[in-house]
């Protein structure tokens, strides 16, 4: 059976103005981001800590540097929450605070890429349970993890500034349930951020990440 992948036609590419560009108060023009995404971009996330940016390239795994274009340009990062952070291994994100969109997203497995850059300190993956299963949640290696290479996970981009800001992130929950004291993974699924809020307030999370092709 063929998997869907859904087009998502960025609605970010507005372009500001005012009746006479003359004016001192005019605002300069959006950029425009382009509906197929680029062979690389870059991702500037705000965060609870501060900001950090991401570069994806796009030939060290497709599927995954296509997605999570579709994924960022449909705002879907906001207010997500770093569920997963551990000291020397990984921090993790990627539940949507609204489970009917997460829901949905959740459905629309990728294929695999093949391996071609290694999860060194800085750069990002997407996190699966076999073959064949991403969807929506991603890790920055934190230290070089070379036994996720040996585990199939493929990085699509890297930390280019800020690393000493995903360094910061709050790792006072540790893993996941039932592996450690943070929070369940599939009730963050299922209620969303009330149920952080009320459990993990430590949490640090994304106030907003943005396609940027400069």
């Amino acid at each position: 059976m063929k998997r869907i992948t859904p087009v998502v036609i960025a609605l970010l590419a507005l372009t500001a103005g005012c009746s006479s560009p003359k004016k001192a108060d005019a605002k300069p023009a959006k950029q425009e981001l382009p509906a197929q995404p680029p062979p690389a971009y870059r991702v500037i996330f705000t965060t609870t800590k501060g900001e950090f940016t991401l570069q994806v390239f796009r030939p060290w795994a497709p599927h995954g540097a296509d997605r999570f274009y579709e994924l960022v340009t449909s705002k879907f990062y906001d207010n997500v929450r770093f569920h997963r952070v551990m000291r020397k291994f990984i921090a993790q994100f990627g539940i949507n605070p609204d489970p009917k969109v997460n829901g949905m997203w959740r459905l629309l497995k990728i294929p695999d890429d093949q391996q071609t850059h290694k999860n060194t300190r800085g750069t990002m993956a997407f996190a699966m349970n076999g073959a064949n299963t991403r969807s929506t949640q991603v890790f920055v290696n934190l230290i070089d993890n070379t036994i996720l290479d040996q585990q199939g996970f493929v990085p699509f981009g890297e930390v280019i500034d800020g690393m000493d800001v995903v360094d910061k992130l709050s790792a006072v929950y540790g893993d996941v349930a039932p592996f450690g004291g943070g929070p369940n993974p599939t009730k963050i699924e299922l209620v969303g951020n009330g149920y952080l809020d009320r459990e993990y307030p430590r949490l640090d999370g994304i106030k907003t990440a943005r396609v940027s092709l400069k």
